[in-house]
């Protein structure tokens, strides 16, 4: 009756006033865009006769229903062309880290004993640190502030869904007011997701994984929750940056997908980067901890978000780790001072990108490393210089969303960083062709392999593959890779086929020797275009 009478427009229902249940009923399930109940619809129907709120619908749009794109009366608003004049205004911008960050070697003793006042604490660690007894050095400390403590010691590399909700089962049962993360960046990545679950139970992985342009407007909001705990990180490596960063990976061990959480809810709340802590890490993690504290460095320093306030704990990183690193890597332990301003550097890093984000060396590395078990920072390592080459462009053929500056500055930035490195050349090529030669030879004196394909032979407890089967997941790798999260920061906006040659170029050639920046993207539609 309704759609032969007019779809949309007025239904009439007859009943007691009293059948709330009934009314409502009716008014959610007739299409149309006026209900009127106990009212003669053949005079009532036009409005303001039996009611006095009901205004006449003698030019009354029906909805989407009666396939008008209004639902009230048609009226002079309707048929008005109305300007907005809006002139571009810079947004807030942020600079986030821990409120409190305490250094110097031996300071975790007097730092822990700021937590004085707490009752229960529950460690998070994994099992070698544990059998090493670093979990005492904490509990030791613990025990003279009076704060009862539980460790939970079964983290893995790569935490996951399980390791989350083992964690998470225990805490619950524990009910700490304070969660103390202490190792690299696996420990703390699942006691920061333990603590955001523990506190905000409600909470989306898919939602925090969700990938944005400006953090503060992502779809996803964190549920409140009850935010009464405090989280402290211990970094027992150099590197990662994890004990200031808003940012924690998790995998789900039913699929292999990994989520990279980003929200500031996830910045610790203390941070102690204590050098003795680090002394005596292995070579091979000196060196790849350093080198993905440099990625972390170089890339917050090119990238879109990069500011004044960021910039100079970049550069401050930047030049302590090319400082430092060799001596931190030949001399270990007996090098106290090489040691401690490389443990300073990753974290001063790490406030850096904290507040700048990444760019698409992180993009590849997170997808290499999954895909073949390559350690993080020389999956980096890999693929820092290739990319580089690839940023250093005043013409990209793409250019980046929402960028803080008003023309392309990567190659600026990267000359930038050449001169306070102190290296050769008089144009701004000739400076990133120099800081690329530099970041080389660092390489180079960590033992870190030219190539990818040279890693895989290299490394123990990495799948390996043949030349063949890396061509062939190359484009899986590169569409992965420009969907994750570090992407949307990179100085030069990436197409599939740009990444494919980066991933190409870093197994099989070694950047050196390099004459010139040229990189040209190849596109369906246009085929080469400039540089």
């Amino acid at each position: 009756l309704i759609r032969f009478a007019g779809a949309g427009h007025t239904s009439v229902l007859y009943t007691n006033p009293l059948n709330k249940q009934h009314i409502k009923h009716f008014s959610d399930v007739v299409k149309t865009v006026r209900v009127l109940i106990n009212t003669p619809s053949s005079q009532g129907a036009i409005g303001d006769l039996y009611n006095f709120h009901l205004d006449p619908s003698l030019t009354l749009g029906c909805g989407t229903w009666g396939s008008t794109s209004v639902s009230t009366n048609v009226g002079p608003m309707q048929l008005l062309n109305i300007k907005s004049v809006t002139e571009r205004r810079e947004n807030m911008l942020w600079f986030r880290v821990p409120p409190k960050i305490y250094f110097k070697a031996g300071c975790l003793e007097l730092a822990l004993k700021d937590l004085k006042g707490k009752k229960r604490a529950f460690i998070v660690t994994d099992k070698p640190l544990f059998d090493m007894g670093f979990a005492d050095k904490v509990t030791h400390v613990l025990d003279q502030i009076a704060i009862q403590h539980q460790v939970f010691y079964h983290v893995t590399p790569d935490p996951t869904f399980s390791c989350i909700e083992a964690g998470l089962k225990e805490m619950e049962d524990f009910r700490p007011d304070v969660i103390i993360a202490l190792g690299g960046g696996s420990p703390m990545d699942a006691a920061k997701v333990m603590w955001l679950m523990y506190e905000v139970p409600d909470t989306e992985f898919s939602g925090l994984a969700m990938r944005f342009m400006d953090i503060r407007k992502r779809v996803y909001e964190l549920p409140q929750g009850r935010r009464e705990s405090t989280m402290v990180c211990i970094p027992t490596t150099s590197g990662t940056g994890s004990e200031v960063t808003p940012f924690s990976v998790v995998t789900d061990d039913k699929t292999g997908t990994k989520y990279p959480l980003a929200d500031y809810f996830l910045t610790p709340r203390m941070a102690i980067v204590d050098p003795q802590l680090v002394l005596n890490m292995p070579k091979s993690l000196t060196a790849w901890g350093g080198i993905d504290a440099l990625v972390h460095a170089l890339e917050s320093y090119v990238s879109i978000f990069a500011t004044d306030y960021t910039k100079g704990l970049s550069r401050e990183a930047i030049v302590l780790l090319f400082k430092y690193l060799p001596a931190a890597y030949d001399n270990g332990a007996n090098d106290l001072k090489a040691r401690e301003k490389m443990h300073y550097a990753a974290t001063i890093a790490g406030q850096a990108f904290a507040n700048a984000f990444l760019g698409i060396t992180h993009s590849m590395a997170h997808k290499i490393g999954s895909r073949y078990h390559l350690p993080h920072g020389l999956s980096n390592a890999l693929l820092m210089s290739h990319v580089i080459r690839y940023n250093a462009t005043d013409v990209p053929f793409k250019m980046a969303v929402l960028p803080q500056y008003e023309y392309p500055q990567a190659k600026a930035a990267y000359a930038e960083i050449a001169d306070f490195l102190n290296l050769s050349g008089t144009t701004e090529d000739e400076k990133v062709i120099s800081l690329i030669g530099a970041i080389e030879d660092l390489k180079a004196k960590l033992d870190i392999p030219a190539t990818i394909k040279d890693a895989l032979a290299k490394t123990r407890g990495v799948k390996q593959c043949t030349d063949a089967e890396w061509d062939a997941e190359v484009p899986a790798l590169a569409e992965d890779a420009f969907d994750d999260q570090c992407t949307c920061a990179n100085p030069r906006y990436p197409l599939f086929s740009d990444m494919e040659r980066i991933l190409h170029d870093a197994y099989y050639k070694p950047i050196l020797p390099l004459t010139d920046l040229e990189f040209i993207s190849q596109t369906a539609d246009y085929g080469f275009v400039p540089k």
